[in-house]
């Protein structure tokens, strides 16, 4: 990574003022986008399976009979992972569960009048789908994630949907995900005409309730869209980034490797690195010239840096103030007074504290989920967790005590704005205890 266009820029105390130009994420040429999305719904809409396999010979290039997994693919493909690998993904299942399982609701009864109860019960989204990734990099991993809080918040059907290889297979590690974490169906459809199916249902694919995972930009457009025919979808996600900051306490190599970490997963990827030490910015940008080098994904990530940032400030409170209008989808805080920073942060996905915390112990294993909101919508949007697989349904149950307490109130609201009805359904209770 010699020449200038391949290196990061690098910035000394950015005006506050250019803070909304730098802090823009890589733009995609979306021109075309809405249009071939719109089309391949209407027509898998229309015409269901034989549609998803038109648009799977034409898009991935492979021409499949059957779109689910059969047990016999299954049970071969379980067998190809190697023992080290299934111990692996089993430990990250065991952090993952445990973490998720944390996070179920308590039923918190209130009394917020005498007579009154109020409470509130979480529910399961019935049908979940999930997407998995299948392209330069299957990502079992985020079978892991979605499957497993899924299954803790008690989904009845988890219908996962990922593109096939040239084969018209699918990824031996994600089918052994697959089945560890209680998948119900498996198809080898990706794309735009996987999330139509999923929206709308065909002759094998059952319509789901929610869409989950994440995707290239046809896939995100697409579950955008799903939204408008009823469906809800996890978060708008787009590619990949990471913020991390980093004050002189830091390793240059650790920073390089961090940073290169996600810059792998596509050219449209984005990092960025925050210091309070200038002298770590040419520290830092010589690991990563050096690092990149020996990658295999190297071509991918020299695009990604040329998206990328190298950036100094003098005071703490512009590098927190920056980190928080960037709205990172990951941030790595590496820092001596790292409270500082921890307790005035308002807007991250995910947040890895310390100098021995990677960003991929986040991707993998230590058990929180890396589904996480991107393109600055951490300001807007929580990652993926057990609630996301969850409604909530409050409840009251009100004595002859309670509404002769807040009944009159009642009355005069609803008076008040004209809603009769509504009046009447209390003042006809209160007739009738007083006689």
């Amino acid at each position: 990574m010699t020449s200038k266009e391949n290196q990061m820029e690098k910035l000394i105390n950015p005006e506050r003022l250019s803070w909304s130009e730098i802090t823009k994420r890589p733009e995609v040429d979306n021109s075309n986008l809405r249009e071939t999305v719109e089309s391949v719904f209407t027509e898998v809409k229309a015409e269901g399976d034989s549609a998803v396999k038109k648009y799977t010979k034409q898009f991935d290039k492979v021409e499949l009979f059957w779109t689910e997994v059969s047990s016999e693919e299954m049970e071969l493909s379980v067998s190809r992972v190697s023992s080290e690998l299934k111990s692996a993904i089993e430990l990250a299942k065991n952090n993952i569960e445990k973490f998720h399982a944390s996070q179920a609701l308590k039923i918190n009864e209130v009394e917020t009048t005498p007579g009154v109860k109020c409470w509130q019960e979480a529910r399961p989204i019935e049908k979940v789908g999930i997407y998995i990734p299948g392209g330069t990099a299957p990502l079992f991993s985020t079978v892991l994630m979605l499957a497993i809080p899924a299954k803790i918040a008690g989904c009845k059907e988890i219908v996962l949907c990922t593109p096939p290889n040239k084969e018209g297979k699918v990824a031996d590690e994600i089918l052994y995900a697959a089945q560890l974490t209680g998948v119900d169906k498996i198809f080898k459809v990706g794309g735009i005409q996987a999330i139509a199916a999923l929206t709308f249902g065909t002759e094998c694919i059952p319509k789901v309730d929610k869409i989950f995972g994440p995707g290239n930009q046809y896939v995100t457009a697409a579950k955008q869209l799903a939204t408008q025919y009823g469906l809800a979808i996890d978060m708008p996600a787009g590619p990949s980034e990471l913020l991390v900051m980093s004050d002189k306490t830091g390793n240059p190599a650790f920073i390089a490797s961090d940073l290169l970490s996600q810059a792998e997963h596509g050219g449209d990827s984005q990092v960025i690195f925050v210091t309070n030490e200038v002298t770590m910015l040419q520290a830092v940008e010589e690991e990563v010239s050096k690092q990149i080098e020996l990658l295999p994904r190297k071509d991918i990530a020299i695009k990604a840096i040329e998206n990328s940032k190298l950036i100094s400030f003098d005071s703490d409170q512009d590098i927190i103030d920056f980190i928080n209008a960037y709205g990172p989808e990951h941030l790595i805080l590496i820092a001596e007074n790292e409270d500082f920073y921890m307790e005035n942060l308002i807007s991250a996905g995910s947040v890895f504290v310390g100098s021995y915390t990677p960003e991929s112990a986040g991707d993998y294993a230590s058990g929180t989920n890396h589904t996480l909101p991107t393109n600055g919508y951490a300001k807007a949007y929580s990652g993926v967790n057990l609630d996301s697989f969850t409604k909530k349904i409050t409840f009251q149950k009100i004595t002859r005590q309670g509404i002769q307490s807040i009944g009159p109130a009642i009355e005069l609201m609803a008076e008040a704005e004209g809603l009769q009805a509504h009046k009447n359904a209390v003042t006809l209770r209160l007739a009738e205890l007083k006689k």
